[in-house]
C-alpha cells in the first residue's frame, strides 16, 4: 500500500481548541478562578446545578472515587510548564474548585478570540489532573463517565437555547461575527448558509451556529461517478495512517498502536477488518463538523457506543493540550459513532466510519438508518458544540493508494476539504 507514513508526535494544540500559548490558557483559568472564588466568597452566591450536585455527591460517597479525586489535584507537578499560580501550586486546587468551575461553565458559551480561544473549556480545567495516575484512573470509570455524561448533555440544552446566542454577535475582538473571527474564517457568508443581516446571522443557538451547513457547491464531491474514489469524510487534518492493524495490541502504551477489537467494541463484523487499514485524522474548531459519506453504499449498522470523555493515556506524559496527544488511544476507549456501509464498489465492499467524541465533544448525532443506501458526499451525522477526531477502517482484502494532498500525517498538517479525494482503490 502506497504513502503509508511512520507515526509522528502531533503538533502542540492541534486543532486549535486550546490556545498554543499555554499562558493564555492560565489567563483564561485564572480570571474563571476568580469569578467562582468570588461567588464563592457571598458577593453572588451560585448554588450548583443539578447535575453538578450529582457529580459532587458521588465523589463524596463512593471511597475509591473521593481517593482518586483527591489523587489527581496532588499529583499535577508543583514546578513550570504546568498550570500553577504564581506561587507554584496548581491552579485548579481540588475538586471543590473543580466542581464550581464546571458549574459556571453550564451557562455560556465560548466566545471567539484570535489569541486564546477555548473551545474546550471544561478540557482545560480538567487538562493537568487528566495526566496524573489519579485522573488516569478516574476518568476510566463507569460511574464517573455516566456523571460527566449527564453534565455535558446539561450543558448541551444551553448551548442549544437562544440564550447561547450572546456570543454570536459583531464585536470585533470577542464576537463570532466580529473583525477578528472574520479574518479568521474567511468568506464565512459566501462558504456557509447563513443571513448576514438578520440577528446572529440567522443562527438560532451556538449549537446551531457550530453544525452550519455549506451552502451548495462549496465543497463538490469528487468524482462522483467513479466508486473507485473514496472522498474525505470530514473537514479533517490528517492525524494518522497505518496498515495490518492487529485485532487486540497495547493501545495504552507509546505510539498508541490500534487495537480493532476495542476500537469496534467487539462488535460481530469487527473480525472482518483484521489486517487492514485505519485513517485517522483530526477536526479544527473554526471548521465543519458534519460527517458525509466516503463511499456510495448501503448503511449496514449504526449505533454509538458509550465511552470515556477525559482519559487519555499517560505513555504521552503531562499533554498540556490532553487529549490532543492520545487521538489514537481514545478510539479504543472514548465515546464513539460507528457507521458500517456496504459500498458498492465490490473492490472496497464493507468498510467502517467511525467519528470519535474528544473530551466535551462527544455527542455523535447519527442521521442515517440501517437499510439506508447513500451516495458518496451524503450526510452521514455530525459532531455537536465542536469536532473531534475520526477514522475510516477499511479490510484487510482493500487496496488503496491515499492522496494526503502532499501532506504527512501527524506533523502540523492542514485541512484537507470534505468530499475531496482521499484515497483510490487500486
Amino acid at each position: 500500500m502506497a504513502n503509508v507514513a511512520p507515526h509522528h508526535r502531533p503538533p502542540h494544540r492541534v486543532g486549535q481548541w486550546l490556545p498554543s500559548d499555554q499562558s493564555a490558557v492560565e489567563t483564561w483559568l485564572a480570571n474563571l478562578i476568580d469569578e467562582v472564588d468570588g461567588d464563592h466568597g457571598g458577593r453572588r452566591a451560585r448554588p450548583l446545578h443539578p447535575v453538578i450536585e450529582d457529580l459532587k455527591t458521588l465523589i463524596e460517597s463512593d471511597a475509591e472515587i473521593y481517593m482518586l479525586f483527591h489523587q489527581m489535584f496532588e499529583q499535577v507537578p508543583h514546578r513550570p510548564p504546568y498550570n500553577n499560580d504564581p506561587t507554584g501550586k496548581p491552579q485548579v486546587r481540588d475538586y471543590h474548585l473543580m466542581l464550581r468551575l464546571l458549574n459556571a461553565i453550564m451557562t455560556r458559551a465560548p466566545a471567539f478570540n484570535k489569541t486564546d480561544l477555548v473551545g474546550f473549556p471544561i478540557n482545560a480545567i480538567l487538562d493537568w489532573p487528566m495526566g496524573t495516575g489519579g485522573g488516569f484512573t478516574a476518568f476510566l470509570n463507569d460511574k464517573v463517565n455516566a456523571r460527566f455524561r449527564a453534565m455535558l448533555d446539561a450543558w448541551a440544552i444551553f448551548l442549544r437555547s437562544p440564550d447561547s446566542t450572546h456570543v454570536l454577535n459583531t464585536d470585533p475582538v470577542s464576537g463570532w461575527f466580529g473583525r477578528d473571527a472574520m479574518e479568521a474564517m474567511p468568506n464565512f457568508d459566501k462558504t456557509f448558509l447563513c443571513d448576514p443581516v438578520a440577528p446572529h446571522h440567522g443562527f438560532t443557538s451556538w449549537d446551531d451556529f457550530f453544525t452550519r451547513r455549506f451552502r451548495p457547491g462549496v465543497r463538490p464531491v469528487a468524482a462522483p461517478h467513479d466508486d473507485a474514489v473514496i472522498v474525505n469524510a470530514c473537514e479533517s487534518s490528517p492525524y494518522r495512517l497505518a496498515a495490518n492493524v492487529k485485532a487486540r495490541d497495547r493501545f495504552w502504551i507509546k505510539a498508541q498502536p490500534y487495537s480493532l477489537e476495542h476500537m469496534l467494541a467487539g462488535d460481530a463484523l469487527a473480525p472482518k477488518f483484521v489486517g487492514g487499514t485505519v485513517y485517522q485524522a483530526f477536526l479544527n474548531a473554526l471548521s465543519y463538523h458534519r460527517w458525509h459519506s466516503p463511499v456510495s453504499g448501503t448503511i449496514v449498522k449504526a449505533y454509538v457506543q458509550p465511552g470515556t470523555y477525559y482519559s487519555e493515556t499517560p505513555a504521552e506524559g503531562f499533554d498540556p493540550a490532553g487529549p490532543n496527544e492520545s487521538q489514537a488511544y481514545i478510539t479504543e476507549v472514548a465515546t464513539r459513532a460507528m457507521i458500517f456501509i456496504q459500498a458498492d464498489n465490490p473492490a472496497i465492499g464493507l468498510m467502517c466510519f467511525m467519528p470519535v467524541g474528544m473530551a466535551e465533544v462527544s455527542t455523535c448525532e447519527i442521521t442515517v438508518y440501517e437499510g439506508q443506501h447513500v451516495k458518496k458526499g451524503d450526510q452521514l451525522g455530525m459532531f455537536h458544540f465542536g469536532g473531534s477526531t475520526h477514522c475510516l477502517i477499511f479490510r484487510p482484502e482493500v487496496k488503496l493508494e491515499f492522496d494526503l494532498h502532499g501532506q504527512k500525517p501527524g506533523l502540523d498538517s492542514k485541512n484537507i476539504p470534505i468530499n475531496a479525494r482521499i484515497a483510490t482503490v487500486l
